[in-house]
């Protein structure tokens, strides 16, 4: 079977590694699958990607085209992409009405399956007919890493205790403002807050494995990969009740569901520093069937069915 992955190739890193690590588990399980990255930002540098993306269709057969994101979508569905397959994330369903409306037309008239990452996504957009796959975690990349080797690397100080917000504090809905009143609220010389981004995903671990509790504080998200991520290498975790996070590490020692309120958070991260070992997050994750291994057989399987019904 021959896939087209359509997706954003603008951050700073090319292709997301999302995106990317999933495509690399489809082609372990035997999918010949090549990428088309759409180059531009906002609506008219997507846009400026139809005409492109529609010689590439032209000169080449794909069985199946995989987008990912509603913009992407949008230029594959534009392009004449067909069969075509969409792929929503969190930063899709959590924005104004009318763009909800748009999705469920696109869905519902224009592209053979949408595939979203949690039920609360597809009750939320009001997709009846949407497959609910959340993005897998490549255990692999996240092997265990003695920690003098992953302190060597981010250069944290041994002698602290090391909080990790694993995001740009500037994007609003990562929602760090609160992560500070609640670190400042412990009042500590020996806790450090680390905002780590724009680093490559294969450098990831390195801070996982030198840190003490991952702290996600978002106000929306879909199935966050970070939080999987941190499972996969036995992270305690403090975390608001957003997308499917609850679920993911269900009751997992050492990992603690917040409130938006900072004092709360605050006596969250105590807890989980309290906590003073790893936890068996990489077991939950493997239990639950999220590793890219599990995740690519889902994905192939809707693959299958689209063209099955075809």
């Amino acid at each position: 079977m021959k896939v087209l992955f359509v997706s954003s190739g603008n951050s700073e890193f090319g292709i997301s590694p999302i995106v990317k690590n999933q495509g690399e588990s489809l082609r372990l399980n035997g999918i010949d699958l090549d990428y088309f990255t759409i180059k531009g930002k906002g609506i008219k540098g997507y846009l400026k990607n139809i005409p492109i993306l529609k010689k590439h269709l032209n000169a080449n057969h794909y069985d199946i085209i995989h987008a990912h994101y509603f913009f992407s979508a949008l230029v594959a569905t534009l392009s004449g992409a067909k069969p075509l397959i969409v792929s929503l994330m969190g930063s899709d369903a959590y924005k104004d009405k009318s763009f909800k409306y748009l999705i469920r037309y696109f869905s519902k008239s224009k592209w053979d399956k949408t595939i979203v990452k949690t039920d609360a996504m597809k009750h939320y957009l009001k997709l009846i007919n949407a497959t609910i796959i959340p993005n897998g975690v490549d255990l692999q990349k996240f092997e265990f890493i003695p920690i003098e080797n992953a302190i060597k690397f981010t250069d944290f100080d041994i002698n602290k205790k090391h909080i990790l917000f694993l995001s740009n504090p500037d994007r609003q809905e990562k929602n760090y403002k609160l992560a500070k009143q609640a670190v400042d609220l412990l009042n500590s010389n020996y806790i450090d807050l680390h905002a780590i981004y724009n680093i490559p995903h294969d450098k990831v671990p390195y801070y996982f494995y030198s840190a003490d509790v991952l702290l996600l504080t978002s106000l929306w998200e879909g199935s966050p990969n970070v939080i999987k991520e941190a499972m996969a290498c036995n992270l305690p975790i403090v975390s608001t009740d957003v997308g499917d996070v609850k679920e993911i590490i269900g009751d997992t020692e050492g990992c603690y569901i917040c409130s938006y309120d900072p004092t709360d958070v605050a006596e969250k991260i105590k807890m989980a520093l309290s906590f003073g070992k790893r936890t068996n997050g990489r077991k939950r994750i493997i239990e639950l069937g999220l590793d890219s291994d599990s995740i690519a057989k889902k994905i192939i399987d809707v693959y299958h069915e689209v063209l099955y019904t075809k």
